[in-house]
């Protein structure tokens, strides 16, 4: 039995959407693939709206993190690095599906997992949200630093205002992103600068033997988890692109946009170990020099996090709608803006650091499984075919049940590699805290749905 995604074309999914660069109009269009005759745009416009989200202090302390594993900065940067190459690879890649489908990365999904995607559809959501908490924590913590407010009232105002733009949509968040590119690259440049010439930033490495190897390692798989998290995001931005854009062009694009931010900020977090640690708003401030400089600097704190923010509301309002909630798509960005309120509230609570890792690891280790099946899918049913309506691809049910299977086992196969507070992986523990989970999660799911899935078009052929 197959069944179609049909439902993609529901009218509660389709609507109102922007006809070209410049339309700022309410975006009431949801998962609903896009006709030829609906795009514009050219894929440079994916450096931006790629580059802005990443440069936050988020960033930077994921960066601080391989000082406190014990890396120095050479060690550390070099890991960061690796991590941030393979995880944007990623989602460049998978950006390029935007305008060959017309569709989001998580309706994509419908094609290999049919009716099933409401498991990685949930998980997106509540990714999305906890994103949404990662990024807001250093707005908010920046906000209040700024205006001498409460913490809460301070995260309140940035998740209003990048509510706001969530709500609007798909071309508010472009042209918002263009912006934001210039005015965060000048202000982290200048930190950067400011650093530098005041402050000692090449760390040796305070650990040794199986240790630095076991924290070499679990700093890639963070700073790959920090690029890789938007790999179910990323034919979000790219959906309205025309359907003959060059391929290269939005994969070039897309991973200079993505890689070369999160080389910048992380490689700023690592630099700045010393001096911003856990108390990222006080130390940008003091980095700064106070004053005027130092104020103007944490109210692009906070801006970053809306920027990145943004991002999350609107890829997480397609992933509601694609678990089959019919709200439009405005209505669902604003309830994942207020559900982040109070895991900020949590993340602030307490252990930052380790909060703060744990939240990032977790909510990005079903993601290499997920980018495993849809990739194996999608290769069998491009061949030769430039373009692709997900909405009119049949799923055989057997083929839906055996991507949920894959996707399922890969993790729990993973498990054991993990390393977090919550999950002490045995053979994590037994590497000295090296972190191998993604690596594995992706592999697994590779050739047990890879295999599976020649075999049958080998039945089918006889």
């Amino acid at each position: 039995m197959a069944f179609r995604v049909s439902a993609l074309n529901a009218a509660t999914f389709s609507g109102h959407r922007p006809t070209g660069s410049g339309d700022l109009t309410v975006e009431t269009h949801g998962i609903a693939p896009l006709t030829a005759d609906q795009r514009y745009g050219h894929p440079a416009r994916l450096f931006t709206v790629w580059f802005a989200p990443q440069v936050n202090m988020t960033g930077v302390f994921t960066g601080t993190l391989a000082i406190a594993l014990g890396l120095g900065f050479w060690l550390g940067l070099l890991a960061m690095l690796i991590g941030t190459v393979l995880g944007s690879a990623v989602v460049a890649y998978l950006s390029t599906w935007g305008p060959r489908t017309g569709a989001g990365q998580l309706p994509n999904a419908r094609m290999a997992f049919g009716d099933l995607v409401v498991v990685p559809g949930i998980l997106q959501w509540g990714s999305s949200i906890a994103w949404n908490a990662l990024v807001g924590l250093f707005g908010g913590e920046a906000l209040a630093a700024l205006l001498g407010i409460p913490f809460w009232s301070a995260v309140l105002i940035v998740l209003a205002v990048q509510g706001v733009v969530g709500f609007f949509g798909y071309e508010l968040i472009h042209r918002l992103q263009a912006v934001l590119t210039v005015i965060l690259f000048i202000t982290f440049a200048v930190f950067t600068v400011k650093l530098v010439s005041g402050h000692d930033i090449v760390v040796a490495p305070s650990a040794a033997g199986a240790d630095l190897a076991g924290a070499f390692v679990f700093e890639v798989t963070i700073a790959l988890s920090l690029a890789i998290s938007w790999a179910s995001y990323a034919a979000d931005f790219s959906r309205y692109l025309p359907s003959d854009s060059s391929r290269w062009q939005v994969f070039g694009y897309s991973f200079a946009g993505i890689a070369l931010a999160y080389s910048f900020v992380q490689g700023i977090g690592i630099a700045a170990a010393a001096v911003i640690g856990v108390h990222t708003a006080d130390g940008v401030h003091a980095v700064m020099g106070g004053g005027l400089l130092g104020g103007s600097a944490l109210l692009v704190v906070a801006l970053a996090a809306i920027g990145s923010g943004v991002m999350n509301d609107y890829s997480g309002s397609l992933a509601l709608q694609t678990i089959g909630v019919r709200v439009r798509r405005p209505v669902s960005a604003v309830i994942v803006t207020v559900l982040a309120f109070g895991l900020i509230l949590w993340l602030h609570a307490a252990d930052t650091a380790t909060r703060f890792t744990d939240v990032l690891l977790l909510v990005s280790y079903w993601i290499p499984a997920f980018v495993a099946v849809v990739v194996v899918d999608w290769m069998l049913r491009v061949r030769g075919r430039p373009s692709i309506d997900p909405s009119a691809e049949p799923t055989a049910r057997r083929d839906a049940l055996a991507a949920l299977f894959t996707f399922v086992l890969a993790y729990v196969v993973a498990v054991p590699f993990m390393n977090t507070t919550l999950i002490q992986g045995a053979v994590a523990t037994a590497w000295h805290g090296a972190d191998i989970a993604y690596f594995v999660n992706f592999i697994v799911a590779l050739v047990l749905y890879g295999s599976y899935r020649l075999l049958a078009v080998k039945i089918r052929r006889r």
